[in-house]
């Protein structure tokens, strides 16, 4: 006699971009295996491509992964790990104040995602042209050189967001322009539009969640975790 078929509760969850609510499975061995199998590389690659494809085998709704943000997948996997493990997490933290470790605890289900007042996509360039940015999709993280600097990333960053530039009525697709011509363009720009699109990466949606704690000076400590590596790696 074969084996019995398990079943397993849904649940709901909200995509953070486009607040399209889906239905999800917790993850199972199956999964669990595909996450330790990455983390055993310890390349970051592989660890986002086993993130997608444990949200991909839990989605119960059709959604093309590949058009998740970066932040969509953070919240998403963050959320499908409280309902399939524990959505009470411990993390250990070194002060930086008494230099001793401490025990914090998590929970998961309070995690959010941080929207900042007055965000907007919108970069007014002067008054005949605007730039429309987009948010950095999951996929850009695994076309990056992990040997590149922080001010390289930055900018491979900013030419793959850039969805349209409008000049005077007129829509510019970006995705109708070589990268080389994005580069170019983006070098011509003046410094206080590009202090806008630096505000625009520093002020887009985020998860994030404060922890507090009395170190042994009896100072009032906060932790902010702020991506995915904080809420599972902080040590």
């Amino acid at each position: 006699m074969a084996l019995p078929k398990l079943s397993y509760p849904t649940f709901e969850v909200t995509i953070p971009s486009t607040n399209k609510t889906i239905k999800m499975r917790p993850f199972l061995v199956r999964e669990e295996k595909i996450l330790l199998v990455a983390q055993q590389t310890e390349e970051p690659k592989e660890v986002v491509n086993a993130i997608k494809q444990v949200i991909v085998n839990c989605s119960i709704d059709q959604f093309n992964v590949e058009d998740l943000t970066t932040f969509d997948l953070e919240f998403l996997f963050i959320k499908l790990r409280a309902r399939s493990v524990n959505s009470v997490i411990k993390l250990r933290y070194r002060d930086n104040e008494d230099n001793q470790s401490y025990d914090v605890e998590c929970d998961l289900d309070q995690v959010e995602i941080v929207r900042t007042e007055g965000h907007t996509n919108i970069i007014q360039i002067n008054d005949n042209m605007t730039m429309v940015m987009k948010y950095p999709r999951a996929e850009l993280m695994q076309t990056l050189d992990p040997s590149m600097n922080e001010s390289e990333i930055f900018f491979e960053l900013l030419s793959s967001c850039i969805e349209e530039v409008i000049e005077n009525g007129t829509h510019h697709d970006a995705r109708n322009s070589t990268k080389e011509e994005v580069e170019e363009f983006i070098a011509s720009l003046d410094v206080n539009t590009f202090q806008k699109i630096q505000e625009f990466f520093q002020t887009m949606p985020k998860i994030k969640h404060e922890l507090k704690y009395t170190n042994s000076l009896g100072h009032e400590r906060t932790v902010v975790l702020d991506n995915i590596n904080d809420f599972f790696t902080l040590g």
